[in-house]
């Protein structure tokens, strides 16, 4: 039988609330959301400065939850509803994460990194679970409420927990990583990403840093060797009494050293040396940079005490987080069909080099074309005009047939791009969404990315609403 969660014992203490009546329950899950509350979850009642959970928390009780934890008492609920009172529903969820972090004997790795983050804690996540119990945040749980609602979501049983941690202004990682104590830390590379809060890349590195300041000494620091800013986060890590530092990538003096990427339209076989040790494996995805990341994870995984060739066979499963490169075949027509590369989920200058990469190395089939639909990179700085023109260069270093653009900071990049490549432009996602349907044709490979601010999930959607069009048209003639 499964071991519960949570006790009601254990959560009262844990938050230092109090109930009004002598219940025994337990918990399966921990909830903010009563729309996505699973039955047996305990539902946090959150208070924001837009939203106030509290209303919610009779919707939370009808869609199974076994307690509630509020800031004040909530009235015309079923008299067996367990309600548990505390000063601040906040600080109550960072309590119960922080006892959630202190009963567990899980192997904690904490990431961040201006990129990549997800993508590896999905690695890490696949790696470790196919060797032992492990529990990783979910979705982008990485933030301020994520962290805290993930550490009390880490079952006592785990064997790892991998938890993700991110930031656009300095401080923020201070404040995750104390909560999550890692005992080894991964930073994937740093770039220019957030630069609208930072006055330099330099300092972008120094928050990244931060992870350090929640780790023992005997913790263990994972680096990007080949980023320039390999130096500074030693540097920070040393600082900090951090005593092993490992690296990864190409450089021969790398721990985790990257050998070979052979590209494949389905995945990549990758050759690598971690720890002294040789192996080749195939990850089920494509993308250098997905490769790449990889071997991070790998000696992670290393650093963790985990089985380097056994995580390695696992990935050969690896698919991308949802709107990170996910791959669909969708018809264009009653007979004829197109790929669609979602990458809607975010976007920075890194971040769209490598998808163009991605798409540069996929074969379109017959009088197909590589086409990308771009839309606004956030948080730039004064250097966002720049960052975005600058994309015309990489769109025809990787032969990019077609390359429509919408936004008011992308329209540098459609201004710079050559007649022969220039697709469509239009100020907003959901005005150039509509356009796109006349332009594909069959056997088009289309990459759609942007900040999640640029809302390209629109574009996405209308793209695999397609289908629905072509049904339409076999069924009508």
């Amino acid at each position: 039988m499964t071991q519960p969660l949570w006790q009601a014992e254990a959560v009262i203490r844990a938050v230092r609330g109090h109930s009004l009546h002598e219940q025994s329950w337990q918990a399966n899950g921990v909830s903010i959301d009563s729309r996505s509350l699973q039955p047996g979850d305990l539902f946090v009642a959150l208070q924001g400065p837009t939203n106030d959970a509290h209303n919610f928390v009779a919707d939370a009780f009808r869609n199974g939850a076994s307690a509630a934890i509020v800031q004040r008492t909530i009235h015309n609920l079923p008299p067996d509803a367990p309600q548990i009172t505390v000063e601040d529903s906040f600080t109550a969820l960072q309590d119960l994460g922080g006892v959630g972090r202190l009963r567990s004997q899980a192997k904690i790795i904490g990431l961040t990194g201006s990129v990549g983050k997800t993508g590896c804690k999905e690695q890490l996540r696949l790696m470790l679970g196919s060797l032992a119990p492990t529990y990783a945040t979910e979705k982008s749980y990485n933030n301020h409420w994520g962290v805290p609602l993930s550490l009390a979501r880490l079952p006592v049983s785990a064997r790892y927990g991998v938890f993700e941690m991110g930031m656009n202004h300095a401080g923020e990682i201070a404040t995750l990583t104390r909560q999550v104590k890692p005992h080894v830390s991964l930073i994937t590379t740093i770039a220019p990403v957030h630069l609208e809060f930072f006055k330099s890349i330099e300092g972008i590195a120094d928050a990244k840093a931060e992870i350090f300041l929640g780790m023992q000494p005997d913790g263990i620091a994972v680096l990007n060797r080949d980023n320039a800013h390999f130096a500074r986060l030693t540097a920070a890590a040393r600082t900090q009494g951090l005593r092993s530092i490992l690296s990864f990538g190409r450089d021969a003096k790398a721990e985790g050293r990257l050998l070979a990427i052979a590209p494949m339209d389905d995945g990549s076989r990758v050759s690598v040396e971690i720890m002294g040790q040789k192996l080749t494996y195939m990850i089920g995805t494509p993308g250098e940079h997905i490769a790449f990341n990889s071997v991070g994870c790998l000696l992670t995984a290393a650093a963790a005490g985990a089985d380097v060739v056994a995580a390695a066979e696992s990935l050969i499963s690896y698919r991308p987080p949802q709107g990170r490169g996910t791959q669909q075949i969708l018809a264009l027509n009653a007979h004829e069909q197109f790929t669609l590369i979602d990458e809607s989920y975010n976007a920075s200058p890194i971040a769209v080099q490598a998808a163009l990469k991605v798409l540069a190395g996929l074969t379109p089939t017959g009088q197909g074309r590589r086409i990308a639909i771009l839309g606004d990179m956030r948080e730039l700085g004064p250097s966002s005009p720049s960052f975005h023109a600058d994309l015309a260069r990489d769109a025809a270093d990787c032969q990019i047939d077609v390359v429509h653009c919408c936004g008011p900071l992308m329209k540098y990049l459609h201004d710079a791009l050559p007649g022969s490549r220039r697709g469509l432009y239009a100020p907003s996602s959901r005005e150039l969404a509509p356009l796109l349907a006349a332009t594909l044709r069959a056997g088009d490979i289309v990459m759609v990315k942007g900040s999640l601010g640029s809302h390209m999930k629109l574009v996405v959607e209308a793209l695999q609403g397609l289908p629905n069009q072509a049904q339409a048209q076999m069924l009508a003639g």
